[in-house]
């Protein structure tokens, strides 16, 4: 048997890739200069929603999935800053997938239309986890632009702790506030103590 044609995948990857340069709106309302793009927070999004599975009981990779795929449709929407939804709608995020893999081999198609739509409807516990994970990594975010004195990020790490739902998320949102960006490097290197 000859393998699935792979041109949709290829057309996808190189798709994706315009992630990676398309920043997210919301900080440049908060007034970052340059912030983040829609690909750095999915990728962070999913290593804390893999962390936060584990911690849940859930399924980390379910979890991951559902955390990376979750802004993929910003290729062809934008990123619209949540100031801007009351005036801006875009596609439901399962419409626009269902146009991005329409072309794609079975089961690629499928598992990625189940993957956003389960992250949409927010039921599972991988999906809560994952939308949690969004979450925290904004709360992060908003901490490191804080950090290097941005005083206009607080509204973001206020609705980012309003809206975790998870006992996990909740405790490690309160461990992030309690850190700095930097003290990862500063515990590596032996400069603060290991075990508090």
């Amino acid at each position: 048997m000859p393998p699935p044609d792979l041109d949709a995948i290829a057309r996808f990857v190189y798709e994706q890739g315009y992630l990676k340069r398309l920043p997210r709106a919301g900080w440049i309302v908060a007034g970052v200069g340059a912030p983040e793009s829609v690909a750095a927070h999915s990728h962070r999004a999913g290593v804390i929603a893999g962390l936060l599975a584990a911690m849940e009981g859930a399924d980390p990779a379910r979890a991951t999935l559902l955390a990376v795929w979750h802004d993929t449709q910003e290729t062809r929407t934008g990123d619209v800053p949540y100031i801007g939804r009351s005036y801006v709608s875009t596609r439901p995020p399962a419409e626009v997938t269902a146009d991005q893999t329409d072309e794609m081999p079975e089961p690629a198609r499928s598992v990625f239309r189940d993957a956003v739509a389960e992250f949409e409807a927010g039921e599972t516990v991988a999906a809560i986890v994952a939308k949690d994970a969004d979450r925290l990594d904004c709360l992060a975010q908003a901490v490191e632009y804080r950090a290097e004195g941005n005083a206009e990020v607080e509204a973001w790490i206020e609705s980012s702790l309003a809206g975790l739902r998870t006992d996990g998320a909740k405790a490690l949102a309160e461990a992030l506030l309690r850190q700095t960006p930097g003290s990862w490097w500063r515990h590596a290197l032996g400069v603060e103590p290991r075990h508090p």
